[in-house]
């Protein structure tokens, strides 16, 4: 039985269907700028930054952080450089005096010291946290996306950088290339930092390449380069970010021990060297001198927290359950 007109074109109201009326010719393509997406990218990031200052945490970390840049770019120029004809020598402080943190055994203003060693400090966070984060995401995206041949170089290198013990491995390097550059001893005292965070994008990206989306991109041929920068490295940068802070807050402590050690070659002022230079005068056994080692810690813990405060308040972005709770809080209101 050969089917009729009606048959081959049902509709439910029972009329016909025309192909002609069918708008396949004139479907809405929306004309997409490069300025629109620019646009949505920042929104998006403000929204993100918006979700992340609502945690306080994140808003102390923050305001820490941007407080050691001002003393790093600012600072420097508003506060004269520390001189040996600063004060006396072991001026106690004077909170609203000349100097107001006191000054060293070469009467060299302490307040001064700590102002003027900050740029130097957060040139070794951002080159090593650079390096370390940068060479871990290239690692742990690759590895995780290809799979294959090339994950199981990738995480054997992976694994073999965190079997290596990283304090020998860096005062022998140190002691052969005495790197004075302060990004060259932020990527020195991070060499092996990098394995960890490979190994924790990696896992994440197991996950993702599996989505709809990036499967899409697979069968559409989009090469991989784009599939990772555009749909899969997007996904990671909150995470990418956390471990950043994180790397940071490693360069820091493991400079100062490197510095107050001897094992670095010293060029200028630094937190590590108020410290060693400290010691070696009989600060830690003299209380008179408290305020000689007091500052410099003081200085390093205040660093150290705010970075941690400003990772955990990160938590709210990265942490899919507490940022859907927060959206669900935020829905309810």
């Amino acid at each position: 039985m050969k089917p009729t007109d009606e048959d081959r074109n049902p509709m439910a109201d029972g009329g016909d269907i025309n192909a002609a009326e069918i708008p396949l010719e004139s479907v809405s393509v929306e004309d997409v700028t490069r300025r629109d997406r620019i646009a949505k990218d920042l929104r998006e990031h403000w929204e993100t930054f918006l979700l992340a200052w609502s945690d306080w945490r994140f808003k102390a970390g923050f305001l820490i952080l941007l407080g050691f840049v001002f003393a790093g770019t600012v600072g420097v120029w508003l506060v004269e450089p520390p001189t040996y004809q600063d004060g006396n020598k072991w001026d106690r402080p004077s909170y609203f005096g000349e100097n107001p943190l006191g000054t060293d055994q070469f009467g060299q203003d302490i307040a001064a010291l700590l102002i003027h060693a900050t740029p130097d400090m957060l040139l070794m966070l951002m080159g090593g946290a650079v390096f370390a984060t940068g060479i871990g995401a290239f690692v742990g995206i690759v590895s995780g996306y290809k799979g294959g041949r090339a994950d199981e170089i990738l995480m054997t290198l992976t694994d073999t950088a965190m079997m290596i013990p990283g304090l020998p491995l860096i005062i022998i390097v140190g002691a052969i290339w005495e790197p004075t550059s302060p990004i060259l001893v932020g990527i020195l005292v991070s060499i092996n930092a990098w394995a960890g965070t490979a190994r924790s994008l990696r896992s994440q990206v197991l996950t993702i390449r599996e989505e709809a989306y990036v499967e899409a991109s697979r069968i559409m041929g989009v090469s991989t380069g784009s599939i990772l920068r555009k749909d899969i490295t997007p996904q990671l940068l909150p995470l990418i970010l956390v471990n950043f802070v994180m790397s940071g807050r490693g360069v820091i402590f493991n400079s100062v021990a490197l510095y107050f050690l001897g094992v670095l070659p010293v060029e200028g002022v630094n937190w590590g060297v108020m410290l060693e230079k400290a010691y070696n005068a009989g600060a830690v056994t003299s209380p008179q001198l408290y305020y000689t080692v007091l500052w410099p810690l003081l200085t390093i813990v205040l660093l150290s927290w705010g970075l941690i405060m400003l990772s955990q308040g990160l938590d709210r972005v990265v942490n899919v359950r507490v940022r859907d709770r927060h959206e669900g809080e935020g829905t309810k209101q």
